[in-house]
């Protein structure tokens, strides 16, 4: 059995159908994002190769959102040591001669999720949302 549709109506719906996958989709994306920013911040705050005495630097990581139009992005930084975050990643010359050794604990944390992540965006593309 046939329908009768004209080609606006036709349209109409295709584009309804496709605004709906984009926003189920761009849903689903956040989400994940949101997700392995939290285990990248977690990681971040229990495995790291330097000795915190006192726990304030580790305390001072925080994930903060920062959402354009069509671009969804975490940012894991350290709120009060912003400046000491660099020294400790990639190391430092000593004042007198020498260097500090670097400990790197940001990059080894978003290496070891920021794959996954990819995989599951491509996953929810593939599904729809």
């Amino acid at each position: 059995m046939a329908s009768n549709i004209s080609i606006d109506q036709l349209a109409a719906e295709i584009t309804k159908a496709m605004r709906q996958y984009t926003d189920d989709v761009s849903a689903a994306v956040a989400e994940a994002v949101d997700k392995a920013a939290d285990e990248i911040l977690q990681e971040v705050k229990t495995n790291h190769p330097y000795k915190d005495r006192t726990g304030e630097y580790t305390k001072g990581f925080r994930k903060t959102k920062r959402d354009e139009p069509g671009r969804t992005r975490r940012i894991i930084w350290n709120r009060k040591h912003y400046r000491r975050v660099h020294l400790l990643e990639f190391g430092h010359a000593k004042r007198g001669g020498g260097r500090v050794p670097a400990y790197p604990h940001l990059r080894p944390a978003y290496d070891k999720h920021a794959p996954r992540l990819v995989d599951k965006i491509k996953q929810i593309i593939r599904n729809g949302g």
